[in-house]
C-alpha cells in the first residue's frame, strides 16, 4: 500500500502565518499571579474524554470563557515573553514526558487551514516552546456553513472582529465563536484529548490526520475510520505482529480486534465489534480487516481460513456497485466467530439482513445490479455458457437498463474464478454450484420475458420466445406452466376458483416479484451452506467475537421503505451505544467513589416509540395498511397524519410524505412503493410453480416460503397476494433487530464509525460539509456530547503529582501522590465543583486542567531559557577544547603522514641507486665480454700465422739436428734440451 504525499513539506500553517503577521511590541507584561484563566492546553499522556464544562456554580460557556479571555487581553495590550512572537526555543530537555516527534507537512486540500509540519502526532514534548498567543484564535461559522479559523482582533459588547489569513476582516457575534485548541494538539490520536470538543475541532483533528493517512482516530471508546479510496501502508503481518505484541498502540482496526479477543480470554465474556456508516464508507473493508487480525490470531485449525473465504462470496452475490460505491454491500451481517478453550477459531456463523431485492429488477442509471450476474456473464467456461445459454451481460433487460456493465479496474472474470474457488473452500459442491448458477441465469433470463397483448381490456400472455424456453429449462419447469403462472392469477371466490387474466403491468410485476424471490432464496441458502460448512459442532465453548457490518443512519433527496428500515435500526444500535457509554462512565465514576450525579440524556426513546408503539406505531400501521387490498401508499401517508400528528418526533407533509426526527436529524420519507416492498408480494401461482420444478434448489424454496403462509395445506388460493404470507418485511426485520439487540446485549461492544470523505471516491480530498454531516449521523458528536457531561479529563494520583509537583512552592517530596495532588489544587484555586478525589484517580471538568498546564509550560520554559544557555556556554566551551585537540591531531597526524612519505622516498632512491647500479654492472660486464671475445678472434688469427711459421721452422731444425745425430751421437745429447726450449719458446710465441 501507497503512503500518502500530499501538498508541499514544509509550507507554512495558517496558524503560524497569522503569528508572523503580528506586529511586535515594546514593554513586557509583567507575570500574573499563579491563579490562571487560560484557554490554552498541554495535555500529555493522560486521558481526556470529552471537551467544555457541564458543571455547577460557576462555570461557564465556551464562548463566555473566550470573550474574557480577549477582554483581558485587550486590556494588558503589550506582548508576553512567553508569547508566539518570540522566537521558538529548540532545545531537548528531559523534563517529564516522552521526546517530541515531528510530523511531515502535508498541508491538506480543503477549506480548513493548512497544517505546520512542526505539529506533533499523539504524543507531546514538554520542551516544545510555549507561546500564549496575544490575540486568541476562534472558530466561526461563515455564510456557506463551513468552520474557519480566525484570530481576534478586538471585542466589543457582543461582537467580535475577526482576522483571516487570506486578509479578510470579519465580524461576528462573539457568542458564536468557538475557542480553538492550542496547536499542540493538532493531530492527536483521541478526540477526547482535545481541550474544546465541538464541530470545528474535530473535523479539523480528523482532517489533519486524514492527510497524513492517519486514518484511524479515537472518539473515546470509539473508533473512527476514514475512507482513504486507496491502499495505505497499514496493514500485513508486520502489523500484526505488532498489535499483538503490543509494540504498537496507535487508533486501529488491529487494536480494536486485539482488544476483543483478549476481553473474550480474560473476563469470559462474548464481544462483538459494531461497524456502522453510510455506502462507501469502508464497512466491508473493516470487516474483512477485522476478520484477518483475529484469523490470524486465533488461526491454526484452518477453519479461519473458510471463514475468509466467504467474503468474496458474499460480496459478489450481496453487493453491487451504486452511485456513492462500486462495491457497496446492500445487505447487513452479523458474522459470529466462535473460539475453542484455548482461544483459537473453532467455528463461525453468519446472520443477513434487508437484502436489497429490488436491485435484482430495477437500478438506476450508472449503477449495476449484483456482482454475481456481470461476473457469471464475464467469467463462465464455454461449457457452462453453453449449458445456460449465457449471453453478453448487454443481452439482458435487467442489466442493460443502467446503461452500465464494467467497474473500472476490477476483472469481472477473474472474480468469478475467485467465487468458484471460494464455494470449493466452503464445501458448496459443483453440482449444486451449477444449480446455483442455473437459478442466476433463470433470473437473467426472467428479465427477457416479453409479453403481447390478448384482448381490448390489455390483458396479456407470455411469449414463447427464447427467454422463455430458457427459463423453464433451467429451473425445470413446463413452458406451459411457466406461461401460466405468468400471465394469470387464480383466486378463491367462495367455493369455486376463478382464475383471473393479468394486465401487462400486471403480469411484469408478477414476473419481476418471481425473479426477486428466486434471487433472495437463492441468497439466503448459499448463506445457510456457508454456515453448515463453518459450524462448530462439538468444539462449542460459548466464547465468541461477533462483527456487525450494518448499513449507517441515510438521508437523501428521496428516502424510500430501505432508508426507513435501515434509519430503524440505527435508532435501536444507537440507543444500545448510548447505554453502553453511559454504563461505562457510570463504573468508572462508582468504582473511585467519585461524588457524582447521574448524568441525564437526550434518549431517543421517544422516536423509537413511534416506530414499535402498539396499535398506532409507524410499523404497526404499515402492517395494517398493507393487509388492505385498497390499500394505497397515499391512504398509509394520510393514515399516519391522521394518528400521529401529535408525535413530537412525527410530522406530515404534503402528499405522500411524512417526516422523523431521527437522534441525527430529521429526514423526509416518501411513501411511494413502502406497501409493495413490505407486502413483498409473490403470489400462490408462483411458489406452486417453484414447487413443481423438477431442479432441487426452486423446490427447496418453495418449501420454505409455504413455511411462512398461515395454512400451507389448506386454502392455497386467497384474494390477495399479500394474505399469502404470514410475515410483513417490516415485522421479519424488526424481529431480526430485536434477535440482533438481545445478542449485543449479551456482549461487551466495540465501536467502529467508518467515514466518507467525499462522494467522488477520490483520495486526498475532505469535504468538511459530509465529514460533518456523517459525524452527526453516525454519533461521533454524540459520544462527545455525552461525555462532556461529566468529568471527561481523568489522570491518576501518581501522574498528576509527578507532573505538576515541581510546581509547588514547599518541599512535599515524602509526601504520598494523594496528598501532593491536593495540594497542587489548592495552591491554584481550582474550584472543588470543577475536580473530583477519586480513590486512584482526579476526575476534571472540561478546561480544568490548561490554567496548570500554562503555567507548568511557562516554568519549563523559564527553565529551558536557563538550560539554553547554560548548555551553550558549555557547548562553545566544549566547542574550543575539541577545536584545539583537533587542532593538535591534525598536526600530528600531518607530520606523521610527512614522515611516512619521506621515509618511502628515501626507501626509493635507494632502491633506484642498487638498480642502477645494478644495470651499469650489466652493461659493463657485457662490454667487457665482447672486448674479449673480440681480442680472442685476433689473437686466435695471429697464433695460427705463427703457428704454421713455426712449425716450418721447427721442420727445418729438426731435420738438420736429425742429421747431425746421425753422424755424431754426442752432439745429439748436447743440442736436444736447446732443441726442446727452443720448440717451447715457439709454442709461447
Amino acid at each position: 500500500m501507497s503512503s500518502l504525499g500530499m501538498g508541499t513539506p514544509g509550507s507554512p500553517s495558517t496558524r503560524e502565518k497569522a503569528k508572523l503577521g503580528l506586529k511586535k511590541k515594546s514593554g513586557v507584561k509583567t507575570r500574573k499571579p499563579v491563579t490562571i484563566q487560560s484557554v490554552k492546553s498541554l495535555p500529555l499522556d493522560f486521558r481526556f474524554t470529552s471537551g467544555s464544562p457541564a458543571g455547577k456554580g460557576g462555570d461557564r460557556s465556551e464562548s463566555d470563557h473566550l470573550a474574557a479571555v480577549v477582554e483581558e487581553e485587550d486590556a494588558g495590550n503589550m506582548d508576553s515573553p512567553y508569547s508566539s512572537n518570540s522566537g521558538s526555543l529548540e532545545v531537548e530537555a528531559k523534563v517529564g514526558g516522552p521526546e517530541l516527534e515531528e510530523l511531515v507537512d502535508s498541508p491538506a486540500r480543503s477549506r480548513l487551514p493548512a497544517i505546520s509540519s512542526s505539529r506533533i502526532e499523539s504524543r507531546w514534548s514538554d520542551t516544545s516552546s510555549y507561546g500564549a498567543k496575544k490575540k486568541v484564535q476562534a472558530w466561526c461559522q461563515l455564510s456557506n456553513g463551513d468552520w474557519a479559523l480566525g484570530k481576534v482582533e478586538s471585542t466589543k459588547g457582543t461582537e467580535s472582529v475577526l482576522s483571516f489569513p487570506e486578509g479578510k476582516v470579519l465580524k461576528f457575534n462573539t457568542e458564536s465563536l468557538l475557542p480553538a485548541n492550542p496547536d499542540i494538539l493538532d493531530g492527536v490520536d483521541d478526540l477526547m484529548q482535545l481541550s474544546y470538543l465541538h464541530e470545528p475541532s474535530v473535523l479539523y483533528n480528523l482532517e489533519y490526520r486524514y492527510a497524513r493517512d492517519m486514518i484511524y482516530t479515537k472518539a473515546g471508546p470509539v473508533l473512527v475510520a476514514i475512507n482513504p479510496f486507496k491502499e495505505v501502508l497499514l496493514y500485513g503481518k508486520n502489523y500484526i505482529e505488532g498489535y499483538k505484541r503490543k509494540s504498537m498502540d496507535s487508533p486501529h482496526v488491529y487494536a480494536i480486534a486485539d482488544t476483543a479477543i483478549r476481553e473474550m480470554i480474560r473476563d469470559e465474556v462474548n464481544q462483538s465489534i459494531i461497524i456502522s456508516g453510510e455506502s462507501g464508507a469502508g464497512k466491508t473493508e473493516t470487516a474483512k480487516i477485522a476478520m484477518q487480525y483475529l484469523a490470524a490470531l486465533g488461526g491454526g485449525s484452518g477453519i479461519e481460513y473458510e471463514i475468509l473465504e466467504t467474503n468474496p462470496i458474499l460480496e459478489a452475490f450481496g453487493n453491487a456497485k451504486t452511485s456513492r460505491n462500486d462495491n457497496s454491500s446492500r445487505f447487513g451481517k452479523l458474522i459470529e466467530i466462535h473460539f475453542s478453550s484455548t482461544g483459537k477459531i473453532s467455528g463461525a456463523s453468519i446472520q443477513t439482513f434487508l437484502l436489497e431485492k429490488s436491485r435484482v429488477v430495477q437500478c438506476a442509471v450508472g449503477e449495476r445490479s449484483y456482482h454475481i450476474f456481470y461476473q457469471l456473464c464475464a467469467g463462465a467456461p464455454s461449457s457452462l455458457r453453453e449449458k445456460l445459454n449465457l449471453k453478453k451481460a448487454v443481452e439482458y433487460k435487467y442489466l442493460k437498463q443502467s446503461n452500465c456493465f464494467s467497474i473500472a479496474g476490477v476483472d469481472d472474470a477473474e472474480r468469478f474464478r475467485a467465487v468458484m474457488e471460494a464455494m470449493n473452500v466452503v464445501h458448496i459442491s459443483h453440482e449444486d454450484q451449477d444449480n446455483v448458477f442455473a437459478m442466476l441465469a433463470a433470473v437473467l433470463w426472467l428479465g427477457n420475458i416479453s409479453f403481447t397483448v390478448i384482448d381490448n381490456e390489455n390483458h396479456v400472455e407470455a411469449v414463447a420466445d427464447e427467454g422463455a424456453h430458457t427459463v423453464a429449462k433451467l429451473i425445470g419447469c413446463d413452458i406451459s406452466d411457466l406461461k401460466v403462472a405468468l400471465a394469470t392469477r387464480k383466486m378463491k371466490v367462495g367455493k369455486d376458483i376463478i382464475v383471473q387474466k393479468l394486465t401487462l403491468s400486471q403480469a411484469i410485476d408478477t414476473r419481476d416479484a418471481l425473479a426477486k424471490s428466486i434471487y433472495a432464496s437463492l441468497f439466503e441458502w448459499l448463506v445457510d451452506q456457508i454456515n453448515k460448512s463453518l459450524e462448530v459442532g462439538k468444539r462449542r465453548t460459548g466464547r465468541s467475537i461477533s462483527i456487525l457490518d450494518i448499513y449507517g443512519f441515510e438521508s437523501f433527496n428521496k428516502n424510500s421503505f430501505e432508508q426507513f428500515c435501515i434509519n430503524y435500526a440505527n435508532e435501536r444500535l444507537q440507543q444500545h451505544f448510548n447505554r453502553h457509554l453511559f454504563k461505562l462512565e457510570q463504573e468508572e465514576y462508582i468504582q473511585d467513589g467519585i461524588d457524582w450525579a447521574k448524568v441525564e440524556f437526550e434518549d431517543n426513546q421517544d422516536c423509537l416509540n413511534l416506530f414499535e408503539k402498539k396499535p398506532l406505531g409507524l410499523l404497526s400501521l404499515l402492517d395494517e395498511e398493507s393487509t388492505f387490498p385498497n390499500g394505497t401508499d397515499l391512504t398509509f401517508a394520510n393514515k399516519l397524519k391522521q394518528h400521529l400528528n401529535a408525535n413530537t418526533c412525527f410530522r406530515g407533509e404534503r402528499g405522500k410524505a411524512f417526516s422523523i426526527s431521527h437522534y441525527a436529524g430529521e429526514v423526509v420519507y416518501d411513501t411511494s412503493g413502502f406497501l409493495e416492498k413490505n407486502r413483498d408480494l409473490l403470489h400462490m401461482d408462483s411458489i406452486q410453480l417453484l414447487a413443481s420444478c423438477k431442479c432441487p434448489l426452486p423446490q427447496m424454496f418453495a418449501c420454505k416460503m409455504l413455511v411462512h403462509t398461515e395454512n400451507p395445506v389448506g386454502n392455497q388460493y386467497r384474494s390477495s397476494g399479500a394474505d399469502s404470507q404470514k410475515l410483513s418485511v417490516a415485522t421479519k426485520f424488526k424481529g431480526q433487530l430485536f434477535q440482533l439487540m438481545q445478542r449485543l446485549e449479551s456482549t461487551t461492544p466495540h465501536f467502529i464509525r467508518c467515514i466518507k470523505p467525499n462522494n467522488s471516491q477520490l483520495p486526498t480530498t475532505y469535504e468538511q460539509a459530509l465529514v460533518l454531516q456523517q459525524l452527526r449521523c453516525c454519533g461521533v458528536l454524540e459520544v462527545v456530547r455525552i461525555s462532556r457531561s461529566g468529568f471527561p479529563t481523568r489522570m491518576s494520583h501518581q501522574k498528576f503529582a509527578k507532573r505538576y509537583g515541581f510546581l509547588l512552592l514547599e518541599n512535599v517530596a515524602s509526601q504520598d501522590p494523594l496528598s501532593v495532588s491536593v495540594a497542587i489544587l489548592h495552591q491554584f484555586n481550582i474550584l472543588p465543583e470543577m475536580y473530583q478525589v477519586g480513590y486512584t484517580k482526579l476526575f476534571f471538568r472540561t478546561g480544568q486542567i490548561g490554567s496548570l498546564e500554562d503555567t507548568r509550560n511557562r516554568t519549563l520554559h523559564g527553565i529551558l531559557r536557563v538550560q539554553s544557555c547554560f548548555r551553550g556556554h558549555k557547548s562553545r566551551c566544549y566547542a574550543k577544547e575539541r577545536r584545539k585537540a583537533i587542532v593538535t591531531l591534525q598536526a600530528f597526524i600531518r607530520g606523521e603522514k610527512t614522515r611516512r612519505l619521506y621515509s618511502a622516498m628515501v626507501e626509493k632512491h635507494r632502491a633506484a641507486a642498487v638498480l642502477q647500479r645494478h644495470i651499469k654492472c650489466r652493461i659493463a660486464r657485457r662490454k667487457f665480454v665482447d672486448v674479449r671475445n673480440a681480442s680472442v678472434v685476433i689473437q686466435s688469427g695471429k697464433q695460427s700465422t705463427n703457428l704454421v711459421s713455426h712449425h716450418k721452422i721447427f721442420g727445418l731444425v729438426n731435420q738438420n739436428v736429425s742429421f747431425l745425430c746421425h753422424r755424431d751421437e754426442p752432439f745429439f745429447y748436447l743440442f736436444w734440451p736447446l732443441l726442446n726450449h727452443f720448440s717451447f719458446f715457439i709454442d709461447l710465441i
